[in-house]
């Protein structure tokens, strides 16, 4: 019996998020007196599927089918039933994202589970198998007791902090009987951003509003993301004017981020967009309206224009790195 664990990757690397949810299996593995099988579906080196030992998974289960590279609902969920019941598993951890949301519910309505989706605690094993997670936009908790035999959870990435150690994965092949249902939608095309750092495993974030006035200001806000190292993101008055593409939209019917730190620049800090990022770390809010709401959410807050202050707060990064070389 083991915890089964869906892991994600991309051009042959595993995403980040993923370890997170390896390390997160196996802290509830290491309870529960079982181990760790982590799921790979699709194709993926050998090496890479080996180094999740590093983060506790036992054994990994590989579907080598070049399909499953991509979102296969259907497929997905195929897999990890099949793989569920090789390993009689009952706690099955995913991550809350395109591909946990789409697959989890229909795992769990198939497994007869409860279902956590977006937790943000280990379970606490002292009074059940309790989970915590956000409500009502963020602002409250739940905490969730799982009474069911079968148990499904998804996780908020960037939520659990990630330690390497040390191990090796043992591969195995698992055998899946797929149904031409299974892959009945056909994925003609995938357009990827390549280049950027994916907002969803930023660690820095820095995203602009209306305050910065036009898309033609946004080079100013680019400047300082790119000397911190951080993914841009943005409000969805912002995405929807077309000022930036939309998969940069964060808040509550766009992107959920949870970096260390979060920079909002010209944001005046709407519930909605709050609820896509008020687990960040740290949060710095640059507007110059002083009652605007944002500030009652901030760790740290500058009254200013954008204008002026982002290009004063680029060089004065510029500088420090100077100095610390």
């Amino acid at each position: 019996m083991s915890v089964i664990v869906l892991v994600e990757h991309t051009e042959g690397s595993i995403k980040k998020k993923s370890l997170e949810a390896v390390q997160y299996a196996t802290s509830i593995a290491q309870k529960t007196g079982t181990t760790v099988s982590a799921i790979v579906l699709g194709t993926l080196p050998n090496d890479e599927m080996e180094n999740l030992g590093q983060y506790g998974a036992h054994k990994v289960l590989n579907v080598p089918d070049a399909r499953l590279n991509e979102l296969h609902p259907r497929a997905y969920t195929t897999a990890l039933l099949t793989a569920a019941q090789q390993e009689a598993s009952k706690i099955i951890i995913m991550l809350h994202d395109i591909n946990g949301r789409a697959v989890a519910p229909r795992v769990a309505g198939k497994l007869k589970a409860g279902l956590v989706a977006g937790a943000l605690s280990y379970p606490d094993l002292d009074k059940g198998f309790v989970i915590k997670k956000a409500v009502f936009s963020g602002k409250a908790f739940a905490h969730v007791n799982i009474t069911s035999d079968v148990k499904v959870i998804t996780l908020i990435p960037n939520t659990f902090q990630l330690n390497k150690g040390e191990g090796k994965a043992s591969i195995e092949k698992l055998d899946v009987n797929f149904s031409d249902n299974d892959f009945g939608i056909t994925v003609k095309e995938v357009n990827k951003i390549k280049g950027e750092i994916p907002l969803a495993d930023a660690q820095l974030v820095v995203s602009g509003g209306r305050g910065l006035k036009g898309p033609e200001n946004w080079g100013i806000l680019e400047d300082l993301a790119k000397e911190l190292g951080a993914a841009t993101a943005c409000s969805r008055p912002v995405a929807d004017a077309h000022w930036r593409p939309h998969h940069e939209h964060v808040g509550q019917t766009g992107g959920t981020v949870r970096p260390d730190l979060y920079i909002a620049v010209g944001i005046s800090g709407a519930i909605q967009h709050l609820a896509g990022v008020n687990g960040s770390k740290n949060i710095v809010v640059i507007n110059k309206d002083p009652e605007a709401p944002f500030f009652k959410a901030a760790n740290y807050g500058v009254v200013g224009d954008a204008l002026e202050v982002l290009p004063k707060l680029t060089e004065a990064v510029k500088k420090f790195r100077q100095n610390h070389k």
